[in-house]
């Protein structure tokens, strides 16, 4: 298996990634009981800031879980520093442009 050693227990299995899991849970939760989070501020829908939510929600819940994707671009790009990313730059269109 060409699985990082890094990210795998004594047993040889993944484990959970509690960082990443919270950040998708949170997401998760202010998207759906807040949603007016995801507007603009002219009101409209802010589509690159939910775009980029959204995958570090998904990041943070494949990493969270503890499952490490084989192929080197889904391992990049479900990864906890992927989801750091992600929720990173979504900040940055939401509030730093």
């Amino acid at each position: 298996m060409a699985e990082s050693a890094a990210m795998q227990s004594r047993t040889g299995q993944a484990r959970m990634h509690w960082p990443c899991l919270l950040m998708a849970l949170a997401i998760m939760l202010i998207g759906s009981f807040y949603p007016p989070f995801l507007v603009g501020a002219e009101g409209r829908s802010d589509h690159l800031a939910a775009m980029l939510l959204f995958w570090a929600m998904a990041a943070g819940f494949v990493r969270g879980v503890g499952f490490v994707p084989r192929g080197r671009i889904w391992r990049a790009a479900f990864s906890g520093t992927a989801c750091a990313v992600a929720v990173t730059l979504a900040a940055w269109v939401r509030w730093g442009s």
